[in-house]
């Protein structure tokens, strides 16, 4: 098992695709351990960030992040990493294949819905950032019958 991070950014809250976002990863068979809602302080972000501090877009990247609230989400599962970065698609929108939730519902590569852990340094890391020791562990009852 893997805990991923996601995190639903500001357009993705702001269009009300929080619901749809969360169904899509429930109904692949993720077990959700953490979400919390917030709007991103500038330290967060830029630790958040820290990666892209020396590339041009990241002011921008910092700015949009904090401009409003963002979903902050664990999930849980096998292969749980790519799982997620299959369910999400590739960074630019226009590029992703419908099916995809940046497929379905992004244009752009700034404005792309979400962001997932990309490997399992980056999801601890991410993780412990934004949840600190604030997962739940539970079992969930249909688990049998997701995985074998």
């Amino acid at each position: 098992m893997q805990t991923t991070f996601i995190m639903i950014k500001p357009d993705g809250v702001q269009r009300g695709l929080v619901g749809e976002i969360i169904n899509r990863f429930e109904q692949k068979g993720l077990r959700l351990v953490g979400l919390k809602q917030l709007i991103p302080s500038q330290e967060l972000a830029a630790a958040h960030y820290a990666v892209h501090s020396e590339r041009p877009f990241y002011q921008g990247l910092i700015k949009f992040i904090t401009s409003g609230p963002v979903v902050a989400m664990a999930w849980r599962g096998v292969e749980a990493i790519s799982v997620a970065r299959n369910l999400i698609g590739p960074t630019n929108g226009r590029e992703a294949s419908p099916g995809t939730i940046r497929g379905d519902y992004a244009m752009d590569i700034g404005h792309n819905i979400i962001h997932g852990s990309d490997a399992e340094e980056t999801a601890d890391f991410e993780l412990k950032l934004w949840f600190e020791e604030e997962l739940v562990e539970w079992e969930r009852s249909a688990e049998n019958w997701v995985y074998e």
